[in-house]
């Protein structure tokens, strides 16, 4: 029965000259018939995978001609009826009737297809010539005439094609230029893209290795001996540690990323040397070393086009390439249309990683120099509050805090002095993040992700990434040099095993993405067309080699298209708008976004006092862990204003003054995640929040407190944001200053400061009643 379900969607493929479907169940059927030969049973899962495949791909075939926006055809602008005073008035029900039997001759047909009309146009072109000719007061001349002649008998009905195709070519212009949109959207041979690439003979080095295997150190060798050099790396900490080694090495490096610009040796002299974020390489300066590190990123769905354009524009005498021994097969086959060759290092890690025979089964098994990792932010705020529940601190890391927050939060956990001795994190530190873990404990091994349709999917996670989190327990040259992984649950570790025993698999593909001129040469062709429906265009319209290229998920740019469509901006602008780093899922930055590009629209500076008014600063320490995410949210704002301030400097005039207010808000959040639990606490019991409506107003109209930054302010924000006293040692610090009031009723000092009653609840008491009551009101939802 399965053979013949694949026979029939065999044949379904075939018919849809989808390639990819028949190749799925080409491999698939082999792999049956294989199967049946040796006398094995048939996987059904596997067959209804892929039928459930086929069916989201049938289901997401688009039709290209839906995506050409018609436009409105004028009426004949003549006020004289000239075809009326030369052959007489057209009886509209005759010319209804000869329309009408326009419309469904099969000759017509045939030649609309021959011009590009396929049977979805033909039926709006149709539609609207009849109602042109039917509503017009008079028609243009020539038609007026034809019209005549076939009425009375002296033409034929197909003289009317001609017209009418005239029509269609003002409804839908791209009829007219269709194989210049195909020749633009051409993405064959990306490799010629980059000519001055093409006009050196470039050493390729593919540095192959597991995490902590030392694959990039020696990459990093080479580039800082160098005359010159790049570092493409794929986060903004990475960069940033690149550009601080270097300079402290005695070697200038100029740091660039999205939203900073730092110098080795002035902003008027740019160092040889520059570490940049993966997206900002330059690929018109020659440079004698260029390092891409994490080059398996190049399969990634939304930034993977960012390391094809690296590896094949860099202009540099030699290309050191770091990542997953899976990328070489893609690397080599993209060098055969280079012309390059690529040179193997293969490392082994430099530690031992052992995994662990049994589960972790409970929190109550936690040991110092564990990470539990969640692949959720409500994982995250559920295991750090048990954790700290059981007496222990916690270091909490994720995808959306500040880069200050996590090195501060790492450097906690870091330090052997210090109490904080477990971690609670996301995937986050994968990459990016020296951290002296023992052992790496899997929360759950199921997460979400983004498919090639911009499709939200929950899934096992790849052998890649539990490899790459794993990797991360035992650090070479730690005080936990023998790494440990296991997961928390029993049922999950078999699973965890078989991922950890694997090689990640083979990259197939590398990212690409249209490029703003690209879009341009399309916007001249399809003038009436928003950015968004150019893209969805390019995109249906593109030839890309399938064996070595796809084409990246285009949904977050087309949700910022879409969102200030009716924005008045130029297309340039509005691509350059359209490609910021922004979180479609946090309103807030969404909102401001879109004020943003109005306020530019307007040719209004964007400056530091519109940052403010909107976003409600001045802030205090956050009181819930909404206060918390929306602390979170302005930071990006503010990363989204200094990533526009380097493409459009004259309308966002202030990037200094935000920069210091982000570095304020930074030591602020600092201090609400080593609260973390506290703010927990306080969102469960209801205390109302920061971000409140009515909290909002009175922030934007009363001056809060400077909240004191950890330079230069109290001892005690000074130490918590160090992470050198924690709210439970606040706690009894402060029932040791209560006793001593009470010995010493006259002393002075009985008014406290108000920033002081943010940890009044973090006492022992208060935290055992509110994680009671947090247990209960569990176990009434199960």
């Amino acid at each position: 029965m399965f053979i013949l379900t694949g026979c029939q969607y065999l044949a379904g493929a075939r018919s849809m000259h989808n390639s990819r479907n028949y190749a799925i169940f080409t491999g698939l059927l082999c792999a049956a018939r294989s199967r049946l030969a040796n006398g094995s049973a048939i996987d059904k899962r596997s067959f209804q995978r892929v039928a459930v495949q086929l069916s989201r791909n049938r289901k997401h075939e688009t039709n290209v001609s839906a995506l050409f926006k018609p436009v409105q055809v004028q009426a004949n602008v003549d006020d004289d009826d000239v075809g009326s005073e030369l052959v007489g008035k057209l009886e509209k029900s005759e010319l209804l009737k000869i329309l009408n039997k326009f419309a469904q001759r099969r000759e017509i047909k045939a030649l609309c297809s021959e011009n590009g009309l396929d049977s979805y146009l033909q039926q709006q072109a149709f539609g609207s010539f009849r109602r042109y000719c039917i509503e017009a007061e008079n028609l243009p001349v020539d038609v007026h005439i034809t019209f005549s002649d076939i009425m009375q008998g002296a033409g034929h009905i197909d003289d009317i094609f001609p017209y009418f195709l005239r029509h269609a070519k003002t409804m839908f212009p791209h009829l007219d230029c269709m194989d210049d949109l195909k020749k633009i959207s051409d993405l064959r041979q990306p490799a010629n893209w980059y000519p001055n690439a093409r006009a050196i003979t470039r050493k390729i080095v593919f540095h192959a290795g597991p995490t902590n295997s030392g694959k990039t150190y020696h990459a990093m060798e080479r580039y800082l001996s160098a005359k010159s050099g790049v570092y493409c790396g794929p986060l903004k900490l990475l960069a940033t540690e690149v550009y601080n080694k270097a300079n402290e090495r005695g070697t200038p490096c100029d740091l660039v990323t999205g939203e900073e610009r730092k110098f080795g040796i002035s902003d008027t002299s740019p160092a040889n040397h520059v570490a940049c974020t993966v997206e900002m390489t330059s690929v018109n300066t020659p440079y004698e070393v260029a390092v891409i590190d994490e080059i398996q990123q190049i399969r990634d769905q939304q930034r993977g086009w960012a390391w094809t354009r690296a590896f094949l524009g860099l202009i540099a005498d030699e290309v050191h390439v770091c990542g997953e021994a899976g990328a070489l097969e893609l690397l080599e086959k993209i060098c055969e249309t280079t012309g390059e060759t690529v040179e193997v290092r293969r490392y082994d890690r430099l530690t031992e990683l052992t995994v662990e025979d049994s589960a972790l089964g409970s929190l109550d098994n936690v040991m110092p120099g564990d990470c539990i990792v969640c692949f959720s932010k409500n994982d995250i705020y559920t295991v750090s509050r048990e954790i700290e529940a059981r007496g222990k601190e916690v270091a909490v890391i994720y995808g959306g805090l500040p880069p200050g927050t996590k090195l501060a939060q790492a450097a906690k956990f870091n330090d052997p002095s210090n109490s904080c001795k477990v971690m609670v994190a996301t995937d986050a530190i994968g990459m990016g993040l020296n951290l002296s873990i023992r052992r790496i404990i899997f929360y759950s091994l199921v997460k979400p992700t983004m498919n090639e349709r911009g499709e939200r999917e929950i899934d096992t996670i790849s052998v890649s990434s539990a490899l790459q989190i794993a990797g991360r327990a035992g650090r070479y040259r730690t005080q936990w040099e023998h790494g440990y992984v296991t997961a928390f649950k029993s049922e999950d570790l078999q699973t965890l095993q078989r991922l950890l025993s694997q090689t990640p698999e083979p990259l197939k593909q590398a990212g690409l993405h249209p490029t703003a001129d690209q879009i341009e040469l399309y916007a001249y062709h399809l003038p009436n067309s928003s950015l968004s429906n150019l893209m969805d265009i390019f995109v249906n319209l593109c030839t890309v080699d399938d064996s070595l290229y796809f084409m990246c998920n285009i949904e977050d740019f087309k949700f910022l298209a879409e969102m200030i469509n009716h924005v008045p901006l130029p297309l340039r602008a509005r691509y350059v708008f359209c490609c910021a780093p922004i979180n479609r899922k946090m309103p807030f930055v969404c909102s401001m976004f879109l004020k943003i590009a109005r306020q530019y629209s307007r040719n209004e500076p964007i400056t530091f006092d519109f940052i403010k008014r909107n976003c409600g600063w001045p802030f205090k320490l956050p009181r819930t862990i909404l206060d918390l995410v929306h602390l979170e949210s302005v930071f990006d704002v503010m990363d989204l204003y200094l990533w526009l301030s380097y493409r459009f400097m004259d309308l966002f005039p202030e990037a200094a003054h935000v920069r210091e207010a982000q570095k304020e808000l930074d030591e602020i959040i600092q201090q609400g995640v080593f609260q973390i639990t506290r703010l927990l606490k306080n969102t469960e019991a209801g205390v109302e929040s920061d971000t409140s409506p009515s909290h909002m107003r009175r922030m934007t109209h009363i001056k809060e407190p400077r909240i004191p930054s950890a330079s230069r302010g109290r001892l005690t924000e000074r130490l918590l944001a160090q992470g050198l006293l924690t709210p439970g040692m606040l706690s009894e610090l402060r029932k040791e200053w209560d006793a001593q009031q009470l010995a010493q009723p006259n002393a002075v000092g009985s008014s406290k400061d108000p920033q002081d009653n943010a940890t009044d609840s973090d006492d022992d008491d208060s935290y055992a009643a509110n994680t009671k009551n947090t247990k209960t009101r569990r176990k009434r939802k199960k």
